[in-house]
């Protein structure tokens, strides 16, 4: 990427500015123009590095990097793994899995709720989710259940209490009444 067309466009107008302001702001112009040609450079080097940041960012684990050769820029992308890639075009090309099967006695109709979730256990839902080939909404409908099942299995009074024992660094459970 050349800067040259960038700083001579600055340049340029920093010119037609100057001869507005008649021949001491044209001399004046002419004399700042070398030391503000290194501080554009070095400002729109900062907006690069600062977009190339952003854009790793977004495409991890991939990254783009920039490096400056003879007072150019210029960026080096390393795409994702090629697996990432056909992980997300086959999942992008699978049609949504469906929901679970409403239980005996349940209503069928679905509801619209928000989860705001922390961006470390996000990351781990998706993970979990992709591992047991689901999707998001999937996974966490079926922990959902899971969760209130056995919430109310340990808070019926007929049912039988769970208990473990640890002994040696072994674990023993079983069913007690």
């Amino acid at each position: 990427m050349e800067l040259r067309t960038y700083v001579d466009a600055i340049r340029q107008q920093l010119a037609v500015a100057a001869a507005a302001g008649g021949d001491d702001a044209r001399d004046l112009a002419e004399r700042l123009t070398a030391p503000l040609e290194s501080a554009v450079r070095l400002a729109l080097l900062d907006a690069l590095s600062e977009a190339a940041t952003e854009i790793t960012r977004d495409l991890a684990p991939g990254s783009v990097d920039l490096r400056l050769r003879d007072r150019e820029p210029s960026f080096v992308v390393t795409p994702p793994p090629a697996e990432q890639y056909a992980d997300e075009a086959a999942a992008a090309a699978a049609p949504p899995n469906p929901l679970p099967t409403p239980a005996e006695g349940e209503d069928e109709a679905t509801v619209r709720i928000s989860l705001r979730l922390p961006e470390h256990l996000k990351a781990r839902v998706e993970q979990a989710a992709a591992r047991a080939g689901v999707s998001i909404n999937t996974w966490l409908i079926r922990a959902a259940a899971a969760a209130v099942d056995t919430d109310n299995q340990q808070h019926r009074p007929d049912a039988p209490r769970r208990s473990g024992i640890a002994t040696g660094g072994q674990r023993f459970t079983g069913w007690v009444r």
